[in-house]
């Protein structure tokens, strides 16, 4: 027995939204529920409200919103990711001699859940519990680079919601685009003092059986000491950590 159809049709809002790549017409989620449009209305405001919605007025369609994404990060984080990332992180600090850690999103930001540090190196904002936002670091748009445009859209419908740092990282939704195309051309993500001074960072994302992205692994490293050929050998071992990982999680 359904105590509550309200909760259950707005549930089923959400499930319909996640199996598709596209926001969705209201008319089509009233009929793909079953339920009378105005009512459809009403739920989408209200989960549009809480933002596990998001209204792209231009098209007047509705897809998933960032609390959305929030709730299956943490989803994430209480599963096996930390446990099963760890080892293969610190192999990756042993094989590289750099920093290294996990990140997952959480609404705009990343949330670092592993953080692996090298005898040596320097101490990183990057430490476990840390939220940054994910337009400025090489793990976020590692992520952000893998999700459909429609999803990033959800994400950021508005300019203002991207977050500068002394001038960096991108400023417009048409920058944030152009370095997601970017980042897929290139095959990985990267940044170079968007968070610390003097420090870069490049990063993967971990993908799950459909192709979202979970998860990203990003190696940090003073930029000044790394060559553009040093920089190609450290991506190439984030890729191995990436597929242990994948192959742990999914």
């Amino acid at each position: 027995m359904d105590h509550n159809p309200a909760v259950g049709h707005a549930l089923d809002i959400l499930r319909l939204l996640a199996r598709h790549l596209e926001p969705l017409p209201a008319a089509r989620i009233a009929r793909s529920v079953g339920i009378p449009r105005s009512s459809a209305y009403r739920i989408l405001a209200t989960l549009a409200d809480r933002g596990f919605v998001s209204h792209l007025r231009e098209s007047g369609r509705f897809g998933l919103g960032a609390a959305a994404y929030e709730l299956g990060s943490a989803y994430q984080r209480q599963g096996p990711l930390q446990r099963e990332a760890a080892p293969v992180l610190a192999r990756l600090v042993d094989q590289t001699t750099h920093n290294a850690h996990l990140a997952v999103m959480h609404g705009r930001d990343v949330l670092y859940v592993v953080e692996e540090r090298a005898a040596g190196r320097p101490r990183l904002v990057t430490d476990v519990g840390v939220r940054l936002p994910a337009s400025l670091t090489a793990s976020g748009l590692a992520m952000l680079s893998a999700l459909p445009a429609a999803q990033v859209r959800a994400l950021y419908p508005r300019a203002e919601l991207l977050v500068q740092r002394e001038g960096r990282g991108p400023a417009t939704l048409t920058a944030l685009r152009r370095e997601l195309v970017a980042v897929r051309t290139r095959g990985y993500a990267a940044e170079d003092g968007s968070i610390s001074t003097g420090l870069a960072s490049v990063a993967l994302p971990v993908l799950d059986h459909g192709g979202h992205p979970i998860a990203a692994v990003a190696v940090t490293y003073p930029s000044d000491t790394v060559s553009d050929e040093q920089v190609e050998a450290l991506v190439e071992r984030i890729r191995r950590a990436v597929a242990a990982i994948t192959a742990r999680v999914t």
